[in-house]
């Protein structure tokens, strides 16, 4: 077993992530459909009222979440990797929050044993090793918080993956984590009291283009291991073509996510 848990990750260069998201904080919103359906599912797992609570939104984006957290009585911490992100959350919930930082979820600037709650949804897939920021949200969390986190998994976006496949062999799709290896991750960091819902999502589009346009307003652009150069017009057009042929009988096409909810106990 303790081979099994020595695994290597490539490290994960965070600048060009931050600044794709960074431009993608004016068009966030009107792209994120599947993301606040996903945090959604989260918020769903925990309690109604978190009055007196403080609650650390990570990866919060441009405020959604932390906007309701707010609404549930909570004393809400908004972190992004993103300053842009952050000034969109500001607009957003403004003074509602209690403060506003930026940074990795890798090493957060908080004390041990400063928060009650970690919300975190679609914001970990992001890190190489799942189990650095898991280490980390342990550190922060008080002894008998809890932590309610989501995730991609591998097979995620698998149609947009084979259809590219088809065009050339340069990645286009980022690679997600199997969910062997976030368990692996919890049992690294210690996270050991957890509950995992595994749902498949479906988004439906009227085209490969229409999901493109959706991945890059919210920012999620930045691929490890693509080459560098703009896409042409005509590998584009190829992708359109190749995704026909996941199109339904109602004659729409499918992005199928596979989706991680994780509850962990601390």
């Amino acid at each position: 077993m303790e081979a099994a848990l020595n695994v290597s990750y490539p490290s994960v260069d965070k600048k060009p992530i931050a600044e794709a998201f960074g431009r993608a904080a004016k068009t966030y919103d009107r792209h994120a459909a599947f993301q606040r359906d996903v945090g959604e599912r989260l918020l769903g797992k925990m309690p109604k009222d978190l009055s007196g609570k403080v609650v650390l939104d990570l990866g919060c984006g441009t405020g959604y979440f932390s906007q309701a957290l707010t609404e549930r009585g909570a004393e809400v911490i908004s972190f992004d990797l993103s300053s842009q992100m952050l000034d969109a959350a500001k607009q957003r919930c403004a003074n509602k929050v209690v403060c506003y930082l930026q940074g990795d979820a890798e090493s957060l600037p908080l004390c041990d044993n400063s928060v009650d709650y970690v919300f975190s949804s679609l914001a970990l897939q992001w890190c190489s090793d799942f189990s650095v920021p898991l280490r980390e949200i342990r550190r922060v969390v008080k002894k008998g918080g809890q932590a309610f986190v989501s995730t991609l998994l591998e097979g995620s976006l698998i149609e947009l993956k084979q259809a590219w496949a088809k065009i050339d062999a340069y990645q286009h799709v980022n690679q997600f984590t199997p969910i062997n290896q976030i368990k692996i991750a919890l049992a690294q960091s210690e996270c050991d009291s957890h509950q995992l819902d595994l749902p498949e999502i479906t988004v439906w589009y009227p085209s490969a283009f229409a999901l493109m346009r959706d991945l890059k307003g919210i920012g999620a652009t930045h691929v490890n291991g693509r080459s560098q150069g703009l896409t042409s017009r005509r590998a584009l057009l190829g992708v359109e073509r190749e995704y026909q042929a996941f199109r339904n009988h109602q004659g729409l096409l499918p992005a199928t996510y596979q989706v991680c909810l994780g509850v962990i106990h601390l």
